[in-house]
C-alpha cells in the first residue's frame, strides 16, 4: 500500500487540475456550510444535518466497534474532502430520494467556484461509484472519472485490497462492496427473477441477480439481460451469499460491457 504522505501528494496534483465546472441544472438541495467530516464520503452540515456524498463510497475509518478496522486509505480519503467542504458554503443537488435509511440527506455537492466534489474524488481514486436505483444522476460520468483513475493506479486503485475481483474469487469477498468481472455463461429467469449466471454450478459459482423492475430498466438501457450471455461484464454491488456469491442488480449503471 502507497505511504499516505504519497497520496496525499498525488492528490494535490489531480485535485489542481479542476474538472469541469457542474453543468447548468436546478440545485434544489439549497446552500450550506460543512463544519465536519466524518469520513470519505460523509460531512456533517452547520445546521445540523448529516450528509452522504450521492453516487460515491469511499473506504470508511473504523465504526467505534472493537472488531472493526479502518479501510486502507480511509485518512486519505476524508481528508482530501476535508481540504474540499471544510468550512465552507457548498451547493445542494439533490438527485433522487434525498435521504437514506438513516436519515442522511443524500446529495452531490458543488463549491463556491463550481467543482463537482464527487467528481474530484473519483478522480483523484479515492472513492468508487456506488449508485443506486432511486439516485442515478452524473453516473455516467462518474464512472468514466473512475475508470480514469483505474487505469492511472491512483489511490484505492493501487491497493490490491480494492482490486476488480474475478468472478471465480468472488466468493472470498462475501458482505462487501466490490466490483466484479468475469464471462456470463448463462442467463435464465425463474419466478420472475433473471439470473446471470458465470460457472457450471449456480449452487456455488458468481451470480447476478435482475428483479422485474431493474430488467425493465435494463431494456431501456440496451442492457437486455437476454444479451449478457456469453458476453465479458463488469459488475458492482454488495456481495451476498446466495446459493453461492451474488450481487442484486437494481439499475443499468451497475452493470458494464467488457472488450471480449
Amino acid at each position: 500500500m502507497p505511504r499516505l504522505p504519497a497520496i496525499l501528494l498525488l492528490l494535490a496534483l489531480v485535485l489542481g487540475r479542476p474538472i469541469e465546472a457542474w453543468p447548468d441544472q436546478p440545485a434544489d438541495g439549497g446552500q450550506a456550510v460543512v463544519s465536519a467530516v466524518i469520513d470519505g464520503d460523509t460531512v456533517m452540515l452547520a445546521d445540523g444535518r448529516q450528509l452522504r456524498l450521492a453516487g460515491i463510497a469511499a473506504p470508511k475509518r473504523p465504526l467505534d466497534r472493537p472488531d472493526d478496522q479502518p479501510w486502507p486509505l480511509a485518512d486519505a480519503a476524508r481528508s482530501a474532502l476535508a481540504t474540499l467542504v471544510l468550512g465552507k458554503t457548498v451547493q445542494l443537488v439533490a438527485g433522487g430520494a434525498g435521504s437514506d435509511r438513516y436519515g442522511r440527506v443524500v446529495a452531490q455537492l458543488r463549491s463556491a467556484d463550481g467543482t463537482w466534489v464527487e467528481g474530484e474524488l473519483l478522480r483523484g481514486g479515492l472513492a468508487r461509484v456506488r449508485s443506486t436505483a432511486d439516485d442515478r444522476a452524473r453516473v455516467g460520468e462518474m464512472l468514466a472519472l473512475e475508470g480514469e483513475a483505474r487505469a492511472a493506479r491512483r489511490g484505492l486503485w493501487a491497493d490490491p485490497y480494492y482490486r476488480v475481483r474475478s468472478a471465480d474469487e468472488a466468493g472470498d469477498a462475501i458482505g462487501s462492496f466490490q466490483l466484479v468481472e468475469g464471462k456470463a455463461r448463462r442467463v435464465a429467469t425463474i419466478h420472475g427473477v433473471t439470473y446471470v449466471e458465470f460457472g457450471a454450478d449456480w449452487h456455488s459459482d458468481f451470480t447476478v441477480s435482475i428483479a422485474a423492475p431493474a430488467r425493465r430498466l435494463l431494456v431501456a438501457a440496451g442492457l437486455a439481460p437476454d444479451s449478457l450471455a456469453g458476453r465479458r461484464i463488469r459488475v458492482r454491488g454488495w456481495l451476498r451469499f446466495r446459493n453461492g456469491p451474488l450481487i442484486e442488480a437494481t439499475h443499468p449503471e451497475q452493470i458494464e460491457l467488457l472488450p471480449p
